[in-house]
């Protein structure tokens, strides 16, 4: 099963919000604030290489207040 770890980085002020959603998508395993660099960090699963790129792109990236997003993809758990 493909995984991805995914920092991103938010507007300022809307971290509660993405957080929220975050952990409304079935996909998202785990999802944390996070100081440093980034604002959010999560664990992401999918069925298939694909369905985690559509994951990816079409559902965390378009979130509104998503700034940025940088994407680990998981080789071996």
């Amino acid at each position: 099963m493909p995984r991805a770890f995914m920092v991103i980085n938010v507007e300022p002020g809307s971290e509660d919000e993405v957080l929220r959603e975050l952990k409304g998508i079935d996909e998202v395993e785990e999802a944390y604030f996070a100081y440093g660099a980034y604002d959010i960090i999560t664990k992401i699963k999918a069925n298939t290489m694909e369905q985690l790129k559509e994951m990816i792109t079409r559902r965390v990236r378009t979130l509104p207040k998503v700034r940025s997003t940088l994407t680990l993809i998981i080789m071996e758990e």
